[in-house]
């Protein structure tokens, strides 16, 4: 489609960039007086120490859901899911996930794709981790990668006291 300009000459159609965002989530471990489940990445983790948190404390997903805010530049984690909001306490971090992703489509954009690494010692990730990917992408509704790494025993998760991720994303607007 071609548009006219103030010369009356045609140009062409504006181009349609894409938007990139960036969210970060750090969860400390729950306290040894009130154990809590391990989600991470939209998995639990049968035997791992769990983190605390609000809803799930899964700072795969959340950072995930927190990028994909940042691309569309319509809030943050807490705007949308924060701790005024007492209908997700204790929500699943794959649907907190799934409501971002319709948020940001409602907001007029599509999602092209979602990385997240996360920084802890504990779980071992790479055995799950096309799992967690399966998972996240069907909530998302687009693909998401996930990848793992530790501190070199440096900082809040080098000692084992959580985990934090980084997540960037990719979204463009829709139409």
């Amino acid at each position: 489609m071609n548009h006219t300009n103030p010369t009356g000459n045609a140009s062409p159609a504006p181009v349609l960039l894409p938007r990139t965002g960036i969210g970060i989530d750090v969860h400390a471990f729950a306290p040894d007086s009130d154990p809590q489940p391990l989600w991470l990445g939209g998995l639990f983790w049968e035997g791992e120490r769990g983190l605390a948190g609000h809803s799930d404390g899964d700072p795969v997903a959340h950072a995930a859901a927190d990028a994909l805010f940042s691309a569309c530049g319509i809030g943050d984690l807490g705007t949308h899911f924060g701790t005024d909001r007492p209908e997700f306490a204790g929500a699943s971090g794959v649907t907190l996930l799934a409501e971002a992703a319709r948020i940001v489509r409602a907001a007029g954009y599509e999602i092209g794709n979602v990385a997240v690494q996360f920084v802890g010692n504990r779980p071992k990730f790479g055995p799950r981790r096309e799992e967690s990917q399966r998972v996240l992408t069907e909530a998302a509704g687009a693909p998401v990668s996930v990848t793992a790494t530790t501190s070199d025993g440096l900082g809040f998760t080098g000692r084992g006291e959580g985990i934090s991720a980084v997540a960037t994303a990719l979204v463009y607007p829709a139409g």
